[in-house]
């Protein structure tokens, strides 16, 4: 009798994830910063299911593409670097640091295994006329600007954060490596893959790929990795425990649990802003739409008390919530 395959989870971690020092984390503190992070991915491994770690590397790409860019002011013959190239290498030093805190967590017969993944987009995709995404450091408005006039970019204020640099974020369309993924999986290993949203390539008449100037969302690529791999769960992680509505106001409430249709008013209320929240809860509808079961969306630092149902808030497929017997997680019924 052949036995099931093990239920598969897709964990998106935030790039901020790493940078728990700020934005001058030290590589040592990015690697204690992903030991901690392997700790649930080993709860989940140990509780029986695959694992697909994506990321994201809002930061960390605009700071590669910012090194790239003084390098070559300071040195002519060094290349300026696209950002679909800030893409791929920010996938290989992530993947290595999560690889590495992984590994120590992990027991032999789960290796982990960071894959370079890319992801297909639209080159009509109308985003490529609205740069939103944003990259790198936060600056004063007066430091923006000056930055913006002297290398062409696009500034705009990150939910009162700061000002930074903001670029194409075109929808992902496909993960050219789909297959690659569930192969590993299935031969027992977690994977590290879409990272920073997948490297931003087009598709050509002929098949071939190409390079475009973007950096796409880390959760929409996630939502659609998981609906393709035919996950179970999608667990994206972010700055609060749980999901508020009224953030910032007397009215202030957070949420533990909601369906889908909830999810959705909310959205249309502008409970979850484009800046902030309206992302990821957008890529939850997107996955459940698609056949998946259930979201959790937590914090990095309490991801392993979420996971034992303590904290988070949980999405679940509209009229279909309910607990499983051990209370942990969220489960569409029949």
């Amino acid at each position: 009798m052949t036995r099931p395959a093990a239920p598969v989870t897709v964990l998106a971690i935030g790039g901020n994830a790493l940078l728990s020092g700020g934005p001058r984390a030290t590589i040592a503190e990015q690697f204690a910063a992903a030991r901690q992070l392997a700790r649930p991915v080993a709860e989940l491994v140990r509780a029986g299911h695959r694992v697909v770690v994506t990321h994201g590397n809002g930061p960390q790409v605009g700071f590669i593409k910012r090194r790239a860019d003084l390098a070559a002011e300071l040195a002519p013959e060094l290349p300026l670097l696209d950002l679909d190239m800030c893409v791929a290498d920010s996938q290989g030093s992530i993947g290595y640091i999560l690889v590495r805190g992984l590994s120590d967590a992990l027991s032999a017969g789960s290796r982990p295994v960071a894959l370079l993944t890319h992801t297909v987009v639209d080159p009509d995709d109308p985003a490529f006329a609205r740069p939103t995404k944003p990259i790198g450091t936060h600056y004063e408005r007066a430091e923006a600007e000056r930055l913006a006039a002297r290398h062409g970019w696009t500034v705009a204020d990150d939910a009162g954060r700061g000002w930074r640099r903001v670029v194409p974020s075109p929808a992902p369309q496909a993960v050219v490596e789909l297959d690659a993924v569930a192969a590993l999986l299935d031969a027992g290993h977690v994977v590290v893959a879409g990272g920073g949203g997948g490297i931003p390539v087009t598709r050509g008449p002929d098949g071939a790929l190409c390079g475009v100037e973007a950096v796409v969302d880390k959760d929409a690529t996630s939502a659609l990795l998981a609906s393709a791999l035919g996950a179970d769960e999608l667990i994206v992680t972010t700055g609060v425990e749980r999901i508020a509505l009224d953030w910032g106001t007397p009215r202030h409430r957070d949420l533990d649990r909601m369906d889908a249709t909830q999810a959705h008013r909310y959205l249309a209320e502008g409970q979850f802003p484009e800046g902030s929240m309206g992302p990821k809860v957008r890529s939850a509808l997107d996955f459940l739409a698609s056949g998946g079961h259930r979201v959790l969306i937590t914090s990095p630092g309490a991801l392993s008390e979420a996971l034992r149902g303590a904290t988070g808030t949980r999405i679940a497929p509209t009229a279909r919530m309910a607990r499983i017997p051990d209370g942990n997680t969220m489960a569409s019924e029949p």
